[in-house]
């Protein structure tokens, strides 16, 4: 349901369903779940690649700091296909971007039992060039009671919340003459201001606008092809700004009109480049990372122009995973993920490395109130506090097997994570 109140939102749901064509009954519920429960999502959701503010930062209610000897309570298991897009949370349902077969599929479950709810499914004919994981990459994004997804192939789909039915759908691929990419589409898309923002990634195409409610194309920005990275809104000294680390670098735009505000190159000599870690926006200052030769680095942006507070590629270079920040330092893994990456602490302002730990495996790293909730991709997590002192775990369990790339979703007390077959909800309440 779009609702949190059934005696509400029940009633006026079969009206909008039982006589209303599809395009209106999206705009008659968004109208309504607008009136009712407000435009965004409750603090306890997690409704995008990230979180709630695209930062990695859990606002929920605190998490427990000790968990049994057998790990955190799994309260439900439910079998996935292939992807490596993480689980969202919103409204009491979670959903999952898979692929079974020749289909990628959304799925849509109780939050506290994984009973299915509703499926929406559409044929794909992806390939991964290099024998991977052939499912999507991209984390869905829920905004105003519609999912929208991005998959491997460049397809685009809104889809809406409370019963599955498609909205609209994009071939952008073809669309836009978009070559296909070394791991296919992995970007998730921004959702600001009732635009639908992507890195397309074709020529004169780079980024493109999409009006979130029929799916019309608005804008279209730059020649950038296409990253792994996912962009990030952000208002900075009163202006609000769609930020992307694309392929070739870091790109700020005015996300109303596509008009492009500052550009930084940031993409290493190899045509094997892949930049994935999304910008991380602090006050005036962009944090940007990648691995295979640019480094990191903050910038601070200063009207139009990027300048440089610190940039090395011997201190927190992230493969694919983001870092966060708290309190004047970033958590975060320096290194490639095949090599056995480092987990530092890294002072924001000058790049000094507080701690590393050497080869401590790849991951992801979440922050939920004054601590890290790291992943390891071997499936086992660990509780320890943000500090720069030292990292000091508190609590730790192996919770999967197999192979844990997806990022996780944190609502409302519960974890939500999958590996290549298994999506599990564990209770990590107080």
């Amino acid at each position: 349901m779009l609702f949190s109140d059934p005696h509400v939102g029940g009633p006026i749901m079969r009206v909008i369903r039982g006589v209303a064509p599809p395009r209106a009954r999206f705009r008659l519920a968004t109208a309504v779940a607008v009136m009712v429960c407000g435009v965004g999502a409750a603090a306890e959701d997690w409704p995008q690649f990230l979180g709630p503010d695209r930062n990695g930062v859990y606002r929920g209610p605190a998490l427990a700091e000790t968990w049994p000897a057998g790990g955190p309570r799994v309260v439900w298991r439910k079998p996935v296909g292939q992807g490596f897009a993480g689980p969202v949370v919103v409204q009491g349902r979670v959903l999952v971007f898979h692929r079974m077969g020749n289909n990628e599929i959304v799925d849509a479950l109780d939050a506290k039992t994984g009973a299915s709810q509703w499926r929406y499914q559409y044929p794909t004919t992806y390939r991964d060039d290099f024998g991977f994981d052939e499912g999507p990459r991209s984390v869905p994004v829920v905004s105003n009671g519609v999912v929208y997804t991005y998959g491997a192939e460049g397809q685009l789909h809104a889809v809406d919340l409370a019963t599955g039915q498609r909205v609209w759908s994009e071939d952008t691929m073809r669309r836009f003459g978009v070559p296909k990419g070394f791991f296919g589409a992995a970007g998730s898309p921004l959702v600001e201001d009732g635009r639908v923002l992507a890195n397309v990634g074709g020529p004169k195409a780079g980024v493109v606008a999409f009006d979130a409610r029929t799916g019309k194309v608005l804008w279209t920005a730059s020649d950038d092809q296409a990253s792994y990275s996912s962009g990030v809104a952000a208002t900075i000294a009163g202006r609000r700004y769609a930020i992307f680390l694309t392929r070739n670098g870091l790109l700020g735009l005015d996300p109303a009109t596509g008009a492009v505000a500052f550009q930084r190159n940031w993409r290493a000599r190899l045509a094997a480049s892949v930049n994935v870690a999304a910008p991380l926006v602090v006050g005036d200052l962009i944090f940007v990372s990648a691995e295979y030769g640019p480094g990191a680095g903050v910038l601070r942006l200063e009207g139009s122009k990027l300048v440089d507070v610190w940039a090395s590629d011997d201190v927190l270079s992230n493969h694919y995973a983001n870092s966060v920040y708290r309190d004047g330092y970033l958590y975060g893994y320096h290194g490639r993920q095949e090599f056995g990456p480092s987990l530092r602490a890294v002072e924001l302002k000058t790049g000094k490395v507080q701690w590393s730990e050497e080869r401590f495996r790849a991951g992801t790293i979440t922050l939920v109130g004054d601590r890290l909730l790291v992943i390891r991709e071997g499936g086992e997590m660990i509780l320890a506090p943000a500090s720069p002192q030292a990292f000091r775990p508190l609590a730790r369990a192996q919770i999967l097997t197999g192979t844990v790339r997806a990022y996780p979703a944190v609502a409302d007390g519960f974890v939500y994570i999958r590996n290549d077959a298994t999506l599990i909800c564990l209770d990590l309440r107080r």
